[in-house]
């Protein structure tokens, strides 16, 4: 029932780390405290039915509503999965790929102050988009984002994730960080182009290839270009000013006036 009634030589035997135990307790909150129900959450309606916190809560918005707060750029960041790498001379590396930003030069081969992590520094990333990712700086005050974008990004022209990564490294023998962007950035434009017309001799590709593409089409944004403007003869100066709309100014407004008035 207490730290002092644990037992003798606990400390020879497997124990849970303090952030362990948290993520113990807020699992333990979420499956199973807040779907209990308690005797203090009760309805005048119904006095004889406890409720719990979340079917309370449920009523409470029901009835209150709720004031929505718009999330920020951390806020986003924070949401997106982690992982704990070290800051070393060249920058991060994730998956044979390598990260690196001149903010990143007071922290390489640094100890992050995390002693749970071994000094590794917290790295947040987005899988559907690898072309960034965003280092917790822990080092003022108030904890920070660090922005570092991926060392050979100029080399694929649009946003993919790491499926089209994954797939690409496979076709790679010797997992070079070049040949592998310049085999996904092959993979990209062969799904912008499409399936071949008759012009061009079909590409003979796997159903893995075409999944690919295909869900790496879908989650990329749309960025259709559009088509360059049609060559004209140049027009000399008394055609042009001959072409000129009439210039119509627009009225002045008059609050005293009345709008439903016909002029």
């Amino acid at each position: 029932r207490s730290v002092e009634r644990r037992g003798r030589h606990v400390e020879d035997g497997p124990l849970w780390s303090l952030p362990e135990l948290q993520d113990l307790l807020d699992e333990w909150i979420v499956t199973v405290w807040q779907n209990r129900p308690h005797d203090a959450l009760r309805d005048p309606s119904t006095p004889k039915r406890a409720f719990s916190p979340n079917e309370k809560y449920a009523m409470l918005l029901e009835s209150c509503g709720y004031v929505p707060a718009p999330l920020s750029g951390e806020d986003y960041v924070e949401l997106l999965p982690e992982r704990w790498h070290a800051i070393n001379a060249y920058g991060i590396r994730i998956k044979h790929r390598t990260y690196d930003s001149p903010e990143l030069s007071p922290l390489r081969r640094q100890h992050s102050g995390v002693a749970e992590r071994k000094g590794l520094w917290e790295v947040h990333y987005d899988p559907y988009d690898v072309s960034r990712i965003w280092v917790r700086d822990r080092r003022g005050e108030r904890d920070r984002w660090i922005t570092v974008f991926w060392r050979h990004l100029h080399r694929v022209g649009v946003p993919f994730g790491e499926m089209a990564w994954d797939h690409a490294r496979q076709q790679v023998p010797n997992d070079s960080e070049i040949q592998i962007a310049e085999a996904t950035a092959a993979l990209l434009k062969r799904a912008h182009n499409g399936p071949a017309d008759e012009d061009r001799p079909p590409t003979k590709r796997s159903r893995k290839d075409r999944r690919v593409a295909a869900r790496t089409r879908a989650t990329a944004p749309s960025r259709e270009v559009p088509d360059p403007p049609a060559e004209s003869e140049p027009m000399d100066k008394d055609t042009a000013d001959s072409a000129l709309a009439e210039v119509i100014p627009l009225g002045l407004f008059d609050p005293l006036a009345d709008p439903w008035r016909r002029t």
